[in-house]
């Protein structure tokens, strides 16, 4: 584990992703209280997390995605604000707290996040008056400053999809719809360029979800129902998740980052909150293995991975 803000590490040496890196981070969610607590681990190894600092709100049901560098975490449901249009970032290769970046359009909780190493774009979400959207929104993970709208949802509004990307494509999968319960739906856009999502197939159970990938095969975790259930597609096609394997503990509300091998996720809900962590080889399939444990029990962490 280690035991300062510097990594040996050249960026994305271990990964080969330009959006993530072998330093996976969990900024905030709720253990049940909110929390502002931002903790890191080492994605290559095992162990427990490491304090790494604090967000600059408390709060929960926060997203997250990464340029490699910088990670981002927006959004969440704050103390007295149910709906936070906050956007915090931090350096990943040093510990320390986060600072402004900028705001949502909209204070939203639960959206759905994934990054191509240059723009970082939100899918989805649920704003003030428990009212869900189909909104895409995207920032320039580079630069400080508001996000922008990137267009819509094809597959209707919902809250808590999973996100990931092989660079080029950015991949929305399930989620939990005020019209249809948990949704099996996948979309997809093309993040260098604006415009709405596109379908993509199905995942093999409907469930709020989290996601993270490689360079070409996006993984979406557990989720609603307490589902242990694993999916996999392939990036660049279109067409249906297939079943990777299961979760350790059957959870829902998990948070996932990658250093593109090995996909961790953290954390989550059973018929309590769960201090968790499991990982999985990305390249291949099987049943997730017991990775250490969360600083403290948490569910709707933002995550990301960076170097």
């Amino acid at each position: 584990m280690l035991n300062s803000g510097a990594l040996s590490l050249t960026p994305s040496a271990a990964s080969g992703i330009d959006w993530g890196g072998n330093r996976g981070v969990f900024g905030g969610g709720g253990t049940p209280s909110k929390s502002d607590v931002i903790q890191y681990i080492t994605i290559n190894t095992t162990g427990n997390s490491t304090d790494f600092g604090n967000l600059t709100i408390i709060r929960n049901h926060v997203s997250g995605c990464s340029n490699g560098s910088r990670g981002v975490f927006e959004g969440g449901e704050g103390e007295t604000v149910d709906n936070l249009d906050v956007i915090d970032y931090i350096t990943i290769s040093t510990i320390g707290n986060a600072t402004d970046f900028g705001n949502l359009a909209q204070g939203k909780i639960g959206l759905g996040a994934c990054c191509d190493g240059t723009t970082g774009v939100w899918a989805g979400g649920q704003k003030s008056g428990d009212t869900q959207v189909n909104d895409i929104d995207y920032i320039t993970i580079s630069t400080t400053g508001n996000a922008t709208d990137f267009g819509d949802l094809t597959g209707g509004s919902r809250v808590w999809a999973g996100g990931c990307s092989d660079g080029t494509k950015g991949v929305f999968g399930g989620g939990n719809s005020d019209a249809s319960g948990n949704v099996n739906t996948i979309d997809y856009v093309t993040i260098a360029t604006t415009g709405n999502s596109l379908d993509f197939g199905n995942l093999t159970v409907g469930r709020s979800t989290t996601g993270c990938s490689s360079t070409t095969r996006g993984i979406f975790s557990s989720g609603g129902g307490d589902s242990n259930t694993i999916d996999y597609i392939t990036i660049a096609t279109t067409g249906n998740a297939t079943d990777f394997g299961d979760m350790s503990v059957a959870r829902t509300r998990t948070s996932s980052c990658s250093n593109g091998s090995r996909g961790v996720f953290g954390g989550g809900i059973t018929s309590s909150y769960q201090n968790t962590m499991d990982y999985i080889t990305v390249a291949t399939t099987g049943n997730a293995t017991d990775f250490g444990d969360l600083l403290t029990i948490a569910a709707v962490m933002g995550a990301c991975s960076g170097d």
